[in-house]
């Protein structure tokens, strides 16, 4: 047993010096056998317990100072002699965890990399590379800012739950395949020795007791819209807040396109001296180009907003990638309680009562196109780019009526910004 040194105070300690010389020095500070400081000829200064362990002399490296006080090594100093009591040689056992956590995390598999994996496994049993990109594009959308990064192992219901709430109400049919296909991610991963345990993304005795049946949720078709008297007064409330996020939201409003065409527009898609932006068909819902023409305001704020040196999106996010589609959900979420707090009905959709969503902004184009204006349908039917389901008529229509929709989305605009003509009525001219 070494001998007990004096015990030192932290101010004793302190001021200990190196005497001299090329090699390290030992200071015995005393309190527990064998703990010493140790001092380098260059100041570094550690703590190291000398001990017998079985047959073996040990200096048990326990930390550097002043990081670990003194009081902290002693404590430290008697845990490590406990352990060589009991047998166990402390230097063994750091060495076998630290080897175990290097095996860990060689193991170990984010969730990002596991998606890719998974759809690699999977790619037979996809129809078409289209289903495959649907699978790709809802996880990258809406599972992936949130889970991409973590490990699969560490994944949990409520992680889980934390991505799937905020859409379960307002898109359930996309939240619905959201939860299934990180459910297929995650399965894929316990199977190929990844993670263990039960799967966090399955639905019976898991999600089912968190979340309402998607069959007793609002049918995602019916998603909730401004209505048009609020639409000017949400158009204004918009215009005062600051971001991508809002600026997206509103060239999503002026232009009566989709989320997620909005969210991944390129600056090469626009030309603003011609007023027009081309949506490329890889992008589109139905995979074919499609032409929008831009308003004045939509060119303005499109003239405004700073563009990023080697990022080519209009909206990059903060980390330079797209938005996601809860960055301009939470902006609509936001102004309706905001609104709600200042003493104002919110900004909801007439049947169902519930907050207006994002792709809402489109049925209240609609809506204005058929109650507020003579424009025709079809012609909205366009600039919404939907299916036209006249086979006949869609055989012969050639043209995507450009220039007559540059006036409509031009009163659209004005509509939207408070302007009104004769009366409530757009008249063409």
């Amino acid at each position: 047993m070494p001998r007990v040194a004096e015990e030192l105070t932290a101010l004793d300690v302190r001021r200990l010096a190196h005497p001299g010389g090329r090699r390290n020095v030992l200071f015995s500070v005393g309190g527990v056998p064998g703990l010493h400081l140790q001092i380098t000829p260059k100041g570094g200064r550690s703590w190291v317990l000398r001990a017998k362990v079985g047959d073996l002399r040990r200096d048990i490296g326990l930390g550097g100072f002043p990081g670990v006080t003194l009081s902290q090594a002693r404590d430290k100093a008697r845990e490590a002699r406990a352990k060589i009591e009991t047998g166990i040689d402390p230097v063994e056992e750091r060495k076998a965890a630290k080897a175990a956590l290097v095996a860990a995390q060689r193991r170990g598999l984010t969730f990002a990399e596991a998606v890719d994996k998974a759809l690699a496994a999977k790619l037979d049993a996809f129809k078409n590379a289209k289903h495959r990109q649907q699978w790709e594009n809802t996880l990258a959308a809406y599972a992936t800012p949130d889970l991409g990064k973590m490990l699969v192992q560490e994944i949990t219901t409520q992680d889980v739950l934390r991505v799937l709430q905020p859409l379960w109400s307002d898109r359930t049919e996309t939240a619905s395949r959201l939860r299934g296909r990180i459910e297929a991610v995650l399965s894929w991963a316990t199977v190929a020795g990844h993670r263990h345990g039960d799967n966090p993304a399955r639905w019976a005795g898991n999600l089912k007791e968190l979340l309402p049946p998607p069959s007793k949720v609002a049918d995602e078709g019916n998603h909730p819209a401004l209505t048009l008297d609020d639409a000017p007064r949400w158009f204004a409330a918009l215009q005062t807040r600051d971001g991508f996020g809002a600026r997206a939201l509103e060239l999503a409003a002026l232009t009566a396109t989709r989320s997620k065409e909005v969210r991944g527009a390129r600056w090469d898609e626009i030309d603003l001296d011609k007023a027009l932006w081309i949506i490329p068909g890889a992008r589109m819902k139905m995979g074919k180009e499609h032409r929008v023409p831009l308003s004045a305001r939509a060119v303005a704020l499109l003239q405004a907003l700073p563009r990023l040196e080697g990022n080519p999106l209009v909206f990059p996010a903060a980390r330079g990638g797209q938005l996601s589609d809860m960055t301009l959900s939470a902006t609509m979420k936001r102004m309706h309680e905001s609104d709600v707090a200042e003493g104002g009905a919110g900004f909801i959709d007439r049947v169902s009562k519930r907050p207006a969503v994002p792709h809402g902004l489109r049925s209240t184009f609609r809506d204005w196109v058929a109650e507020r204006t003579t424009y025709p349908g079809d012609m909205a039917e366009v600039a919404l780019a939907h299916k036209i389901s006249n086979a006949v008529e869609a055989s012969y229509r050639r043209g995507d009526m450009i220039e007559k929709r540059r006036r409509m989305m031009s009163d659209w605009g004005d509509f939207m910004g408070g302007k009104v003509r004769d009366g409530q009525v757009v008249r063409l001219g």
